[in-house]
């Protein structure tokens, strides 16, 4: 049974109502067009601050790292997940202050989250962890009476990003506007059959991705009860004693890096466990027993050797990113045979320093590395030379190159820049391995499916979610133009590996 929802609320939400649900194209697409964003109504906002917060950081500092600091130009991290409804005895009321509470407990364990940016007078950007009426957050409840998780979760049809965007607060800040603003925000928002969606936005300079999931496991666990709580490691040791400083004249702040106006389709397609063994399988065949152009991917792998471990498997991730790699190329039919492609994904570095970091470290410890390769040789080869390539530049990505990357960006310190400008690039972020359904059970079972706001996504951009069934399945939530996506939607080579939609 679902839980009730106040008649007052229902009203207040009602009479800002555009739509019932989004419109549909004669060809299935979803349009993004429908500003159904007015279905979604915030009826109460509250401010929320951490309980027992540690005394060794609370009123400190801690300094962004140079993983950090790229990330200012970047839009804050925004992620949620859809929950059926809960439990007919919880009442809207009761859902919300249980949330409020154990947000209140999870920011006492993470009280850098309830900080804000200061800029101190050497140029360094730390943050700030409060001690007073400065360190909270931002709580929003929203109601959308005439929604159900049909018209948010549309088999076969592209995401209804005029409903999903309104899902989250703080649309598009850009992620030095921690300054000003809280560094994080959430919201409840309550459909109309029940179901609720849970919201987090992050300021991208303060975590990464493992961080962001480390957090939100802690607020479902305190939620839940009986969870123990893994501690952040606030210790500054990656690369916590460096220098170098980006300096921001004025103090003007940044803007993404780029047009976060142009036209994008977004899908969700799923990619079952079955699919990604044969995927891996292919890949690693291919790799042993061909020849083709062999002495450039012998001497990649060579090289990956040299600088750390090197497995020589290639793994089901990098076959999937490989496969994505090859099809979207094809896809964009208007690049040049000898135009470089550029695939680039995000490696988290804890376990690869020497001596490795904690798992728990928390802020940015990330760093972003390119595979490259023309048109042309995307094309003549196979799967197993493009996930070859893949596979020799992650696994290369060790102490050494982890150390060099960050003397080069110290060298000459600047934002990441997030794009795709010349029009062949494709950026994988996030990943199966992020805990996004495993232990965010805030008490009324297992999630359904992840979503994500309009957050950093351009022509190219992939975020990679575990499956919901925690079957080793994978979703790939892929941004793409218009023309490109709809001949990727044509393309039977790559769409053989692509299962029954993702919900």
């Amino acid at each position: 049974m679902a839980p009730p929802i106040s008649a007052d609320a229902l009203v207040e939400a009602a009479s800002a109502v555009a739509a019932s649900s989004p419109a549909i194209a004669p060809n299935g697409m979803v349009l993004k067009d429908v500003a159904a964003p007015a279905a979604i109504s915030v009826v109460s906002k509250q401010t929320v601050r951490p309980a027992g917060a540690s005394a060794a950081l609370v009123g400190g500092d801690l300094r962004l790292s140079v993983s950090d600091m790229p990330m200012l130009s970047c839009h804050y991290i925004q992620k949620g997940l859809f929950f059926p409804p809960p439990p007919g005895v919880l009442t809207t009321a009761s859902l919300v202050s249980s949330l409020v509470t154990a947000l209140s407990r999870a920011l006492g364990v993470f009280p850098a989250l309830a900080g804000r940016l200061v800029t101190l007078h050497d140029d360094s950007i730390v943050i700030r962890c409060g001690g007073d009426d400065d360190a909270a957050v931002e709580f929003y409840h929203a109601v959308a009476p005439s929604l159900s998780l049909g018209d948010f979760l549309v088999p076969g049809a592209d995401v209804p990003t005029g409903l999903t965007n309104a899902l989250f607060p703080m649309d598009r800040t850009v992620s030095y506007g921690g300054h000003a603003r809280p560094l994080t925000s959430f919201q409840l928002t309550v459909l109309g059959d029940g179901a609720v969606f849970v919201g987090f936005v992050a300021n991208h300079a303060v975590v990464d991705g493992t961080s962001f999931w480390h957090f939100f496991n802690t607020w479902a666990g305190l939620c839940r009860g009986g969870a123990p709580i893994r501690e952040p490691d606030f210790r500054r040791n990656f690369f916590g004693d460096s220098t170098a400083v980006l300096r921001f004249p004025g103090g003007v702040g940044p803007a993404v890096t780029f047009d976060a106006e142009a036209p994008l389709r977004e899908r969700i397609l799923h990619f079952s466990a079955a699919a990604i063994r044969e995927l891996k399988a292919t890949a690693n065949h291919s790799k042993r027993t061909g020849h083709q152009d062999a002495e450039a991917n012998g001497k990649l792998v060579h090289d990956s050797r040299l600088h750390g471990r090197c497995s020589s498997e290639i793994s089901s991730f990098q076959s999937l990113c490989a496969h994505i790699w090859r099809a979207v190329t094809r896809a964009r039919r208007l690049l040049a045979a000898d135009k470089t492609t550029t695939f680039r994904m995000a490696v988290n570095c804890r376990h690869r320093l020497r001596p490795a970091i904690s798992p728990l470290y928390f802020g940015n410890a990330i760093q972003s590395v390119a595979t490259t390769a023309t048109v042309a040789e995307l094309a003549s080869n196979d799967l197993g030379w493009a996930a070859a390539r893949l596979h020799a530049t992650v696994t290369s990505h060790e102490d050494g190159e982890i150390r060099r990357a960050a003397a080069e960006w110290e060298g000459a310190p600047r934002c990441f820049p997030l794009g795709n400008p010349d029009g062949a690039a494709l950026t994988m972020g996030s990943s199966p391995r992020f805990p996004m359904y495993d232990g965010n059970d805030f008490g009324w079972g297992r999630a359904l499916a992840v979503r994500s706001g309009r957050a950093n996504k351009f022509d190219g951009k992939m975020s990679a979610f575990p499956g919901q069934a925690g079957d080793g399945s994978v979703d790939v939530e892929v941004c793409l133009a218009p023309d490109t996506m709809a001949r990727l939607l044509l393309d039977e080579e790559f769409l053989q590996y692509v299962s029954s939609p993702a919900p």
